[in-house]
C-alpha cells in the first residue's frame, strides 16, 4: 500500500498519559511509565498511539487547557522524555498522533496574560473581546449544568472575552492570521520531533469566527482548515489530521474537504451514536441508515469509528425516544448520565456481559474506516462513578494485582485517580498480567481481533455495502477489494438467527470463516444458510469475486 494512505488500514489506540502507567513513582503517569508499556502496545497489535495532551497545564481541564505548547508538564517528564519515547515507539513502528488543542488555551498562558492589560497590548487581538457584556452572555454553553456562560469579565482587561467552553479556557481568534501563522509553527515543531500527525480538538471551533459582542454572525472558515492541512502535507507528506467534529452527516464533506483538502480522518459520532442505540435496543437498521448517511466521503479520506473515548458517551444526534432508550439499557441513573446528553460509563459496565462487549468490538473493527480502542477496554476495566464529570472513566489502567493495581510505587492518597479496587472491575482481580496467562480472557480474543482486522484490508480499501437480510436485528455487510469479499454479520438480538445470503459469483465458492476452521458451501437453492448466535458474530472471505481494482486514490462506497 503507498505509505501515505498507511492510516487506511491501521489501528488507533487512545490513552491519557496520566493515567496509563507512573515511572517516577509520584502517583501521576509519565513518558518514562509509557515507554516501559511500549512493548505491551506493540504485542497489542496497535499502530498508533493517540496521546492526550501533555503540555504545561494548571489541569483544570484534563489538560486540555494548555498553558505553553512547546513543552512537557514537569509531572510527565521532559522533553527529553518526549523524544526518547518517540524514538523508541518509531523503532518498533508505531505511529504517535498528539491532540492539537488550539480553539482555547488556558487563561494562564502568556499570551492571555498579556492580553488582559488593554488594547495595545501585542496578544490582546489574539482572543476575542467585548467592551460590553453581549446580550447573549449565557447562550452556546458546551457543558450544561456545570458551565453558565460564554462571556465572562476579566476585572484588568476590564472587558469581557469569549470562550465556548469553561471561563479558564478563553478561545483564540483564529480569525487572526498571526494565530494561524502560531499553529503552524506548533504543528512544525512537533513533526520535526516524528509525531504521525494531529487529533485536532473540536474543530467547528477551531474554524469558527467570532464577531466581538456577541454570539451570532458566526462563520466556519473551511479554508483555514485547507491551509493547516497544506502545510502539513509540506512539511510531511504522509503526516495525517484526525478530527473531533460531532456534526451533521450532510456537514461531514466539508470537513474532509471535496478535494480531500481537509482531514484526513474524522470521528464519526452520527454511527457512534446509532451503534449504541443498537446495541440497546436490537434494532439495526437505524445504524445500518446512520452508516449511508455518512457514505460518499472524498475516497482519501475516512472515517475513525471508536465505542468509548475520555469524554462521555454523546448521544445529542438522537432523538428524545432513541436517547431515552439508550438511557434506559446503559445508564439508567442520573448519577451515570452528564450535561443532559451522554453517560459517563465505560464499555464493560455499560454492556454488562463478554457476549455484548465482544460484539460490540468486532463490529467497530468491521466499520467502514479507522479503529479507535481506549486505553483500559481491550481488559474491560470499569469505571468510578463517584468521581466527577468525566474523571470517572479516567481511572489509572490496571496492569497487575500488586498495589495500585501495578499502576504506581507511590502512596494511594498520592494517586492521580484513585484505582478501582472493589465489586467485578476490581484491579485484583481484573489486570493485564492475568489476562495473559488466561487463553480466553477478553485480552486474548481482543489481540485475535486486532490481527483480525488488520488482515482484512477489503475494509479500510474496498468498496463497501450493506445487504438486505430481512432479519431485523443482523446488520449484514460486504466489503469488495480486487478480487475478494469480505461479509461481515453481527446479530444485535438476544436469540440466534439464521440469514440465508445468496451467491455472490458465479462460481461455487465456499465462504472461508475467518474466525472459525470451517467453509460454509452453497447449497441447492444458490445460496448460503448462516447461523448467528445470541449477539454473534460472523466474519467470511470469498475469493474469485468480480475484480475491484481500488486504489486508495478510488475506494469507499
Amino acid at each position: 500500500m503507498l505509505n501515505e494512505f498507511w492510516y487506511k488500514n491501521a489501528i488507533i489506540y487512545s490513552l491519557d498519559l496520566e493515567t496509563f502507567m507512573d515511572g517516577n513513582g509520584d502517583g501521576v503517569g509519565d513518558f518514562a511509565g509509557l515507554t516501559r508499556r511500549l512493548e505491551y502496545l506493540h504485542s497489542l497489535g496497535v499502530d498508533v498511539i493517540w496521546l492526550a495532551p501533555f503540555q504545561p497545564t494548571p489541569n483544570k481541564d484534563n489538560g486540555y487547557d494548555i498553558q505553553d505548547y512547546y513543552g512537557v508538564d514537569d509531572r510527565h517528564g521532559s522533553l527529553g522524555d518526549f523524544a526518547e519515547f518517540m524514538n523508541l515507539a518509531n523503532n518498533l513502528g508505531i505511529k504517535v498522533i498528539i491532540d492539537l488543542v488550539i480553539n482555547h488555551t488556558s487563561d494562564q498562558h502568556a499570551w492571555f496574560q498579556d492580553a488582559r492589560k488593554g488594547e495595545d497590548a501585542r496578544y490582546h487581538d489574539w482572543y476575542v473581546w467585548s467592551k460590553e457584556k453581549p446580550e447573549d452572555w449565557d447562550e452556546g454553553v458546551i457543558f450544561p449544568g456545570v458551565q453558565e456562560a460564554t462571556w465572562t469579565k476579566d476585572k484588568k482587561a476590564k472587558a469581557y472575552y469569549f470562550h465556548r467552553f469553561y471561563d479558564f479556557q478563553p478561545d483564540l481568534n483564529i480569525g487572526n492570521p498571526k494565530v494561524r501563522e502560531e499553529i503552524n509553527r506548533i504543528m512544525g515543531f512537533y513533526l520535526s520531533m516524528g509525531v504521525a500527525g494531529f487529533r485536532v480538538d473540536a474543530v467547528p471551533f477551531v474554524l469558527e469566527t467570532q464577531e466581538p459582542g456577541t454570539n451570532g454572525n458566526r462563520k466556519i472558515r473551511f479554508e483555514y482548515l485547507e491551509d493547516m492541512r497544506r502545510f502539513l502535507q509540506w512539511r510531511n507528506g504522509s503526516a495525517i489530521l484526525l478530527g473531533e467534529a460531532n456534526i451533521e452527516p450532510k456537514e461531514a464533506k466539508k470537513y474532509f474537504g471535496d478535494k480531500g483538502g481537509g482531514l484526513h480522518l474524522m470521528f464519526n459520532f452520527f454511527v457512534n451514536q446509532h451503534l449504541f442505540y443498537a446495541l440497546a435496543t436490537g434494532e439495526s437498521q437505524p445504524l445500518a441508515d446512520a452508516l449511508e448517511e455518512t457514505a460518499g466521503i472524498y475516497p482519501t479520506a475516512q472515517w475513525a469509528h471508536f465505542l468509548r473515548n475520555h469524554d462521555e458517551l454523546d448521544l445529542g444526534r438522537l432523538t428524545d425516544e432513541q436517547r431515552q432508550k439508550v438511557f434506559d439499557a446503559f445508564g439508567p441513573t442520573k448519577k451515570m448520565q452528564l450535561y443532559e446528553r451522554g453517560i459517563r460509563r465505560r464499555l464493560a459496565p455499560m454492556l454488562g456481559n463478554r457476549a455484548r462487549i465482544e460484539l460490540a468490538y468486532s463490529l467497530m473493527f468491521a466499520l467502514p474506516g479507522t479503529p479507535v480502542m481506549r486505553y483500559g477496554d481491550e481488559i474491560g476495566m470499569g469505571d468510578d462513578l463517584s468521581l466527577k464529570e468525566r474523571e470517572a472513566v479516567r481511572t489509572p489502567m490496571q496492569w497487575s494485582d500488586e498495589e495500585n493495581a501495578g499502576f504506581s510505587s507511590a502512596e494511594a492518597k498520592d494517586l492521580v485517580h484513585p484505582v478501582i479496587n472493589e465489586g467485578p472491575y476490581d484491579y485484583q482481580m481484573l489486570n493485564v498480567e492475568r489476562q495473559l496467562r488466561e487463553e480466553g480472557s477478553l485480552l486474548t480474543w481482543t489481540k485475535r481481533m486486532v490481527r483480525l482486522r488488520k488482515e482484512c484490508p477489503e475494509i479500510g480499501y474496498g468498496e463497501w455495502e450493506i445487504l438486505k437480510t430481512k432479519v431485523p436485528s443482523v446488520l449484514a455487510m460486504t466489503y469488495r477489494y480486487r478480487s475478494t469479499l469480505v461479509l461481515i454479520l453481527h446479530n444485535f438480538a438476544g436469540g440466534p438467527v439464521v440469514i440465508r445470503p445468496k451467491a455472490f459469483n458465479d462460481d461455487p465458492t465456499p465462504l472461508v470463516d475467518l474466525i472459525e476452521p470451517l467453509e460454509i458451501e452453497l447449497d441447492e437453492k444458490g445460496g448460503y444458510e448462516i447461523r448467528i448466535g445470541s449477539y454473534g458474530y460472523r466474519w467470511f472471505r470469498l475469493r474469485g469475486v468480480k475484480p475491484v481494482m481500488s486504489t486508495p486514490a478510488k475506494a469507499g462506497k
